[in-house]
């Protein structure tokens, strides 16, 4: 569901981004906690209180990175989006274009999922909190999955599709199997995530037709 391993992006230009190593950890440790207390209360019943004490930072030290608990859980969904990227990108360094890149990608987020199952709650959460992150996440996956079938359409190992529409519905196709994927056997379930993967790799290199 992922790109290139590049380097994690900067997750806000606001005067409150830290400007030191120390500063970025500590930024760090308060959005690891809201990861923790969204993922588990929910959005409504998360105070900052909480991701405070989970943090084990000052009240005032939330305050020097982040001006409410919207911004923190903005900044969270952005950092999520991000951390599975991150996550499954090495798998795509080689062979990027081809089904078994695919493959290796949905087995490294199926892994991530796994150890990582609040991003599903804070993700669906921020439908209603945060829609512009929400669509943003999902659309800037599509982008990076319709990349990737379009340079193996171009090296000739990918049918290519018919128009623009064609090409968008497949990779909106994969990535909404892969989520569900990862929702039954990353949260859901404890498969190997290897055989998920091969099997849904098979669905998409051989279809469902008969003959």
């Amino acid at each position: 569901m992922v790109d290139r391993p590049d380097e994690a992006v900067p997750l806000t230009n606001s005067a409150k981004a830290p400007r030191t190593a120390r500063g970025e950890r500590t930024r760090r440790k308060i959005l690891d906690a809201a990861r923790a207390e969204f993922g588990t209360r929910g959005f409504a019943e998360t105070g900052i209180t909480e991701i405070t004490r989970t943090a084990r930072v000052a009240l005032g030290t939330f305050y020097t990175y982040f001006d409410s608990k919207e911004e923190v859980f903005r900044a969270l969904v952005q950092d999520m989006s991000e951390q599975v990227r991150l996550a499954v990108a090495p798998v795509l360094a080689e062979g990027r274009g081809t089904l078994e890149a695919e493959e290796r990608a949905l087995a490294a987020f199926l892994a991530f999922v796994g150890t990582h199952q609040q991003v599903y709650r804070i993700i669906d959460e921020a439908e209603f909190v945060d829609p512009a992150g929400f669509r943003a996440h999902y659309e800037n996956t599509a982008a990076r999955i319709a990349e990737r079938l379009a340079e193996g359409a171009a090296a000739g190992v990918m049918q290519s599709p018919r128009d623009p529409l064609d090409a968008e519905v497949r990779a909106w196709a994969i990535m909404g199997m892969n989520v569900f994927l990862g929702l039954r056997f990353g949260v859901w379930g404890e498969e190997d995530p290897t055989k998920v993967a091969a099997a849904g790799n098979r669905l998409i290199r051989e279809g469902l037709a008969n003959g």
